[in-house]
């Protein structure tokens, strides 16, 4: 059975299986249906994507240290039951332009966008630097395992995004932000 949300104006599918409390948030707005230019070429994700998806170049054009952090970390849990999903990895410039457009019109202003989605020339994602996943089983596991694989939670407010910090294999993640607005490198 699946739900639909909609998010950012767009229909969202999401398999009732792993709705929480975050179904309606802006990561899964990532996983929406867009044609043409900007689809799966420019980095959507179609649904069930693993990090183990070499076809999709939202998984192949990630950074390579990231993937194979994010692969070893996958293979781990899964002993524990728990799958990686990618709800979204590498976009393409254009993409994450469209995205931003998406958020100002859903909040209503560039400044409360900017708490959800960054500009393409800040964007970790448009350099396969991030990955949003999609699984709260996985985005938990990651909590408390993470570190040892040297992936970390960057933003409070995004429980699902990770990015390589392979000095926390020895000294833990580092302090989160309270959003991207609060991350230097988006102040470029």
């Amino acid at each position: 059975m699946t739900a639909i949300t909609a998010v950012l104006g767009y229909q969202v599918l999401t398999s009732s299986a792993s709705l929480s409390s975050s179904a309606a948030s802006p990561s899964n707005a990532l996983r929406t249906e867009h044609r043409g230019a900007l689809g799966e070429a420019g980095g959507a994700v179609p649904d069930g994507v693993t990090v183990f998806d070499d076809a999709i170049p939202a998984v192949a054009n990630l950074d390579p240290g990231l993937l194979k952090a994010l692969r070893q970390a996958a293979t781990d849990a899964a002993d524990d039951g728990v799958e990686f999903y990618v709800n979204s990895g590498w976009r393409s410039a254009e993409y994450q332009n469209q995205l931003l457009r998406e958020a100002v019109s859903k909040y209503g202003s560039e400044e409360e966008a900017a708490r959800w989605v960054a500009t393409a020339a800040t964007s970790p994602h448009v350099s396969g630097d991030a990955v949003d996943l999609g699984n709260s089983d996985a985005t938990a596991w990651l909590s408390k395992h993470g570190a040892e694989y040297g992936l970390c939670r960057i933003y409070r407010n995004e429980p699902w995004h990770y990015e390589l910090r392979p000095h926390a294999i020895d000294g833990g993640c580092p302090r989160m932000y309270a959003d991207p607005t609060q991350d230097p490198r988006m102040q470029q």
